[in-house]
């Protein structure tokens, strides 16, 4: 799928104010749109169309493809957009294993790079770089967050299940981090995995207290159901990525009571939140998830950016993305010196409000988080 050269603009005849960009800007957006992680992609794609829809500027042209979730796929569209479409700016990435495949190489070649969402470790120490902004986390986040939750609440003995790739490894190792219990096993499982039973049997017959895992997209929602069939009954815990309002809605019961962390939630109860909740809904008929509060927050980054400074002027430009002059609508948002998020994250549960299962902020897990590789980042 292809949104050829599709301007964005709340209104033709609205005027932009500060610094406003010379010729425009230039969007690539590589990102998700068919396959099992096809709703994360969308999400993304929608949140951003929506903050720059939002900010009147009429002046930024948008371009979006479809990686397949193919690593290769990824790199031919990243080539394609930087030297054939001439994009000031790529975006949209969903998987980590995708975005190191692309981002060191647009961003050696002068292109910025703001992350919606994919957050692998290798970028956020030794391999960052000045043009690489992560707007949404550091993969090991969420699950250090929880890890530090698992040991202050008691839970001694955990099974932990993530799939093997760069992501699914960050992910645990963060939980590890950050709890002091023990780890009565940890498997790794295939990537786009759909069938479960094997691991299911595996976590029945084990004596850990909880089940930790990280299955994003499909993954997630084919795990969860046949854990839910399978009669298992011990507590499950993960990272939001797996208990998202799209996966949610397709889970449906089965998932009552699991807890998560986020950064964000649709109850979260801070300055235009609730107005990103009813904008999004109303607009694309659906509730947000945190994809699409992602998508959003990078889309605000990039248009509080260009109030102050033009793209042609690489300095500015990242001194003014650097700044994050935006109302996050996960509340306070800074860059730690590696440009990834310094912020709070939250502990959810699952619940069902009216006919809707959804996500509930029952308290914080982590305040002002950052995360563990910024000591490793030197520019």
């Amino acid at each position: 799928m292809k949104l050829k050269s599709f301007m964005l603009a709340a209104c033709a005849a609205a005027m932009t104010t500060g610094a406003a960009q010379a010729d425009g800007l230039k969007v690539g957006m590589i990102t998700t749109l068919s396959g099992g992680g096809a709703g994360l992609g969308i999400d993304v794609r929608d949140g951003f169309m929506l903050a720059v829809k939002q900010s009147g500027r009429s002046d930024i042209e948008l371009v979006v493809e479809d990686d397949q979730r193919k690593p290769d796929v990824a790199v031919q569209l990243a080539d394609k957009l930087v030297q054939s479409e001439k994009v000031d700016v790529l975006t949209g990435i969903i998987w980590s294993n995708l975005a190191m495949a692309v981002v060191p190489s647009v961003t050696a070649q002068g292109k910025f790079y703001l992350s919606p969402n994919a957050g692998p470790s290798a970028l956020a120490g030794k391999g960052c770089h000045p043009n690489y902004f992560n707007v949404s986390w550091q993969n090991d986040a969420f699950n250090e967050a929880a890890g530090a939750w698992a040991t202050e609440n008691g839970v001694e003995k955990v099974f932990l299940l993530a799939p093997n790739y760069p992501a699914g490894k960050d992910m645990i190792a963060g939980f590890k981090r950050f709890y002091d219990g023990e780890v009565s096993n940890e498997v790794y499982t295939k990537l786009g995995q759909t069938d479960y039973a094997a691991e299911i049997a595996q976590i029945r017959a084990d004596d850990a207290d909880m089940l930790y895992y990280f299955l994003p997209g499909g993954m997630g929602i084919s795990f969860m159901k046949q854990y839910a069939g399978s009669g298992a009954d011990k507590p499950v815990m993960g990272p939001a990525f797996s208990f998202d309002q799209g996966i949610l809605g397709a889970i449906g019961e089965a998932a009552l009571g699991v807890k998560n962390t986020s950064h964000w939630s649709k109850d979260l109860d801070v300055p235009g939140n609730a107005e990103f909740v009813a904008s999004f809904t109303e607009e694309f008929g659906r509730l947000p998830s945190l994809y699409a509060a992602q998508g959003f927050d990078t889309g605000l980054l990039l248009a509080s950016a260009m109030e102050k400074a033009d793209v042609s002027d690489a300095d500015a430009f990242r001194a003014a993305l650097k700044e994050a002059d935006f109302q996050s609508v996960r509340g306070d948002f800074k860059f730690a010196p590696n440009h990834h998020p310094i912020h709070t994250i939250y502990m959810r549960e699952v619940v069902k409000e009216g006919d809707v299962v959804t996500n509930k902020v029952i308290g914080v897990a982590a305040e002002d988080h950052t995360d563990a590789y910024g000591v490793d980042c030197k520019m």
